[in-house]
C-alpha cells in the first residue's frame, strides 16, 4: 500500500508499479469520460446521473431523505437540496413530505427519470462489460504493489 503520510519517506516504487496505477487511473477516467458523454448525451450532467442511480439503489431499501443523497453524493447538503430542485424541473425526481417524520422529505424517481436511468445503465454496463478484462489484470496488478 502507499504510504500517504505527509512528511514521511516514501517507499520505492517499481517502475512496473507505476505503469499498473498508471493504467488503472486511465482505465476508470475512459470509463468515466464515456459515462459522462452517455449522460450528457441524454440531457443530464454527471452528478444528476450519479443521483439518479443513488436513488434508484437506496430506496429498492428504504426510503431516502436528502441527507442520505448528499451522503452518497459526498455533497453538502444545501447542494443535494439544489441538485434535486434540477431533478425535479426535468421531471425526473420528486420529493414528498415523510409520512412519519414530517420534518424529513423523501426522495423517489418519476417514470420518466426510472426510463432515462435504465437507458444510460444499459449503455453504461455495456462499456464497463468491454473494458472489465483490462481492470481484471490491473486489479492483480494493484494487489501485487509494494506492500507498506
Amino acid at each position: 500500500m502507499l504510504n500517504a503520510t505527509l512528511g514521511s519517506e516514501p517507499e520505492a516504487l517499481s517502475p512496473a508499479d507505476y505503469e499498473t496505477l498508471a493504467s488503472f487511473r486511465y482505465g476508470v477516467r475512459r470509463y468515466l469520460a464515456f459515462a459522462e458523454a452517455n449522460a450528457q448525451a441524454a440531457g443530464l450532467t454527471s452528478q444528476q446521473h450519479q443521483a439518479l442511480l443513488a436513488i434508484k439503489v437506496h430506496t429498492a431499501r428504504r426510503p431516502m431523505v436528502i441527507r442520505d443523497l448528499a451522503d452518497q453524493l459526498l455533497i453538502r447538503h444545501h447542494s443535494a437540496v439544489e441538485l434535486l430542485g434540477r431533478l425535479e424541473k426535468a421531471g425526473f425526481a420528486e420529493r414528498r413530505a415523510d409520512p412519519q417524520d414530517r420534518r424529513q422529505v423523501q426522495v423517489s424517481l418519476t417514470p420518466a427519470g426510472e426510463a432515462v436511468l435504465a437507458s444510460l445503465s444499459v449503455s453504461n454496463l455495456r462499456e464497463l462489460r468491454l473494458v472489465a478484462p483490462a481492470f481484471s489484470g490491473l486489479v492483480s496488478g494493484l494487489a501485487a504493489l509494494n506492500p507498506d
